[in-house]
């Protein structure tokens, strides 16, 4: 009975499984997030597979780690904030916060993993340098873009149609290919790049690389191909305490000290992100797994097109754990075996992709910077001869009887000035009013970007018929409007910490407070809020 009460106190972790042919599959995004938790040895959620339609997961069983208790479902017996947001997701004990995406899902895992047990730095390790790997959310980050969205994407619908795809590489994998070919800038690398002059000079003292000038087109390739024992990998492999690094002198000799840092040779990659396996590994791996394993079977030829990445394949494999983890989600990690006949000369794999598509890549890749507010838009109308015209306020004299309301309300009990406050309480008097006149009994209130909570906690106080959700990417930013909503009693209100993308639920009010307002003292409602009941995403 204690090991049931228990289990109740577990987050519920829903993970999607497709039935494109009446055979259930389990899509990359689950197979990343299985992966994962058997790489930690996380056993602090419970697991929910969760199908459109009835049928037998039986043939999964061999995807699905035996550690985990794993459970089915359908679709419409999810409860109502786990049904708006896209897979994966995770509902905590309160039922009242989803985590949505698989950046947003894997990164709690990992909090999990180390609350539960703080001695695991093999998995602290995976959140990388100040722990921001993959945190930055995909519609600001390029990276995180690529490895959350866009390659899984480009595998998923390679995969669906394997064998009319391989005149062309997708270019997710291709960018990937070429990010790999770069070298790697890491924190305090001069140090390790002075170690790496140092060993190469003696290397060439001893002799030890004469005669591969006459290496045939084949052994070059394979020397290539072969995981490295360069410094960088003893040195990521030292940090996991698998092997340790050969002591070197606390200081180089003068002839290096000397060396002008321009002049150090640089530093390749070892894994995703540069010299260490993170979290990006970690989505990188089931996905590039699969279209390895599809291009061995279909179109071996290829492989030679994907030197870096074969060799990312080769390093993950000796990280500890990985394999172990890999074959309790049914993936047997092998090296592909690369035929040599029609290989182009090894030099030319520093460059991977053609002017064309390098210049197709960045143009995909680019995105143009955000520039808003009322002023810049103002200016274009002008410019463009476009005259503004503006209706009266609605409400001149409504106002918010701040007063009566609980001080958690009031944002000037919060950490802000008094005149933003000021300005901030005018802007509140105006949306709550917008959404007063609009909703009604039963309706739902949609607050996007809601930081802290300063529009939705009052909506929610102020119309408790209705049902308020708070959806934000910053985690920090919604525990606390988490925590002010429980000190109110406020029981109609849910959060989710999750990208725009990922929120698919219907909603018949949503509302967004731009930044830009807010500084630029301009208190006009904002023009977002509907009152027809439409699904977020149209």
């Amino acid at each position: 009975m204690k090991h049931t009460d228990a289990q109740q106190q577990h987050p519920s972790l829903y993970l999607e499984v497709c039935s494109p042919n009446e055979e259930p599959r389990l899509p990359l995004h689950t197979s990343i997030t299985l992966f994962l938790l058997s790489y930690c040895k996380c056993k602090s959620f419970k697991v929910c597979l969760v199908s459109t339609k009835p049928s037998s997961t039986r043939s999964l069983r061999s995807q699905l780690p035996e550690s985990l208790d794993v459970s089915e479902t359908q679709m419409e017996l999810l409860p109502q904030l786990v049904r708006g947001c896209r897979f994966p997701a995770v509902l905590d004990e309160t039922g009242r916060l989803c985590r949505a995406g698989l950046a947003v899902v894997l990164r709690h895992i990992i909090s999990k993993t180390l609350e539960a047990d703080p001695s695991r730095n093999d998995v602290l390790a995976l959140l990388g340098f100040k722990k921001t790997c993959l945190k930055a959310c995909a519609e600001v980050s390029k990276w995180t873009r690529l490895c959350e969205i866009g390659i899984p994407s480009a595998v998923e619908e390679h995969l669906q149609n394997p064998t009319n795809q391989y005149q062309q590489l997708p270019l997710p994998i291709l960018t990937l290919e070429q990010r790999l070919a770069e070298p790697v800038k890491v924190h305090n690398d001069d140090k390790i790049r002075r170690q790496k002059l140092q060993e190469q000079r003696q290397n060439e003292k001893s002799g030890s690389t004469e005669g591969q000038g006459d290496m045939d087109k084949e052994s070059k390739f394979a020397q290539s191909f072969q995981v490295c024992d360069g410094l960088e990998l003893r040195a990521a492999l030292a940090k996991m305490s698998v092997n340790s690094v050969p002591s070197l002198t606390t200081r180089e000799n003068s002839e290096i000290r000397k060396v002008k840092t321009t002049d150090l040779p640089p530093l390749e990659h070892v894994f995703a992100e540069g010299l260490y396996f993170t979290l990006t590994d970690v989505v990188l791996l089931p996905c590039i797994h699969k279209y390895l394993c599809s291009l061995e079977a279909h179109a071996a030829s290829a492989l030679h097109q994907l030197p870096h990445l074969l060799r990312w394949y080769s390093r993950v494999q000796e990280v500890p754990g990985v394999l172990q983890a890999a074959k309790a989600c049914g993936m047997a990690l092998v090296i592909p075996q690369v035929s040599t006949s029609s290989l182009p000369d090894p030099s030319a794999a520093d460059n991977p992709t053609s002017l064309l598509e390098q210049e197709e890549n960045q143009e995909i890749m680019t995105q143009l910077p955000f520039v808003g507010g009322p002023r810049p838009t103002m200016t274009k109308l002008k410019e463009n001869r476009i005259e503004a015209v503006f209706t009266p306020h609605p409400c001149p004299a409504w106002t918010l009887p701040w007063e009566s309301l609980p001080g958690a309300i009031n944002p000037t009990e919060g950490k802000m000035s008094n005149i933003r406050a000021v300005r901030k309480r005018q802007q509140l008097n105006n949306l709550v009013a917008m959404v007063t006149r609009l909703a009604r009994p039963g309706y739902t209130v949609v607050d996007f970007c809601s930081g802290t909570g300063h529009v939705g906690i009052v909506v929610a106080h102020t119309l408790p018929d209705c049902q308020v959700i708070l959806i934000e990417n910053k985690e920090e930013s919604l525990v606390r409007a988490q925590i002010r909503s429980a000190e109110l009693g406020l029981t109609n209100i849910g959060f989710i910490q999750a990208n725009l993308d990922y929120f698919i639920g219907p909603f018949h009010i949503g509302q967004k407070v731009s930044r830009d307002f807010d500084l630029q003292g301009t208190h006009d409602p904002l023009p977002l809020c509907r009152p027809n009941c439409c699904p977020a995403s149209s």
